[in-house]
């Protein structure tokens, strides 16, 4: 417990630019049409204009509510019933009601905007941010990545538990294991993670650990290994005690030279 960093974040796991930037020029053409609503004091009748000019640029509008259109959010109307967010973009009186109802008609009319294409990369680099759970967990996986490559043992990523007839044990899951390292003796899978905070999902995957490594490790010649690290365990402190007892082979971005001790005699 004592070895568990603090985080594993560089600077630029904050935002991925390259990803944000990709968003907005996707998008960028229809944003700039969209300029035309702005300052405008008859915004209606700017609405019905530009939707006769072309009627797709309001496709894209969820996005200037912070939504996007494969999220399938909805929205109740007043008389109870519900609508997809993306419907409102079916015709230009749901353009109107959209743009009334969410409050940007006094965002554009009152010009709280100046470009649309620089408020959408700004909301695209808040959305970003829901996609750091994701980066950090990749970023685990190339530490330890690193750190097998400075060792020198060969592994192989993201391998299916199909490959290998003989984990039939584990039931119909198509389990996927971060990576897989072959010796002459056995076949280590291994899943890695990193947690800076708390939450259920420690619990969770504490939980469906300590019930996998004793399926695999029943199977001749296959060992499970899990490398986790972050001080959010320490809000789970119980269930990864209960895991390292249940897990023979856990470690962390410090204990795992122990594994590359023993790989290294295999």
């Amino acid at each position: 417990m004592s070895q568990l960093k603090e985080t594993n974040a560089t600077l630029d796991f904050y935002c991925d630019f390259e990803k944000i930037n990709s968003n907005v020029e996707a998008i960028a053409i229809k944003l700039n049409q969209l300029n035309y609503l702005i300052g405008q004091e008859d915004l209606d009748g700017a609405i019905r204009r530009l939707w006769n000019e072309n009627p797709r640029v309001f496709s894209i509008m969820d996005i200037l509510i912070a939504v996007r259109t494969k999220e399938n959010k909805k929205a109740i109307m007043e008389d109870g019933t519900v609508k997809l967010i993306s419907r409102f973009f079916d015709n230009v009186e749901g353009v109107i009601e959209y743009i009334h109802g969410t409050g940007l008609d006094v965002v554009l009319q009152n010009k709280q905007v100046k470009n649309l294409v620089d408020y959408v990369f700004g909301v695209e680099t808040g959305l970003d941010t829901n996609a750091r759970k994701n980066r950090s967990g990749h970023l685990m996986e190339g530490q330890v990545a690193s750190i097998l490559d400075k060792a020198g043992i060969k592994y192989r990523q993201e391998v299916y538990s199909t490959e290998y007839p003989e984990l039939a044990v584990l039931g119909e899951d198509k389990k996927r294991f971060d990576f897989v390292i072959e010796t002459k003796d056995c076949k280590y899978l291994i899943e890695v993670n990193f947690y800076s905070g708390g939450g259920s999902k420690l619990n969770e995957v504490a939980r469906a650990y300590s019930e996998l490594s004793p399926k695999i490790n029943a199977v001749d010649g296959f060992e499970f290994v899990w490398i986790t690290d972050g001080i959010g365990w320490k809000s789970a402190r119980n269930k990864l005690e209960e895991a390292f007892y249940a897990i023979p082979n856990v470690y962390n971005l410090t204990s795992i030279k122990s594994f590359l001790e023993l790989l290294k005699k295999c």
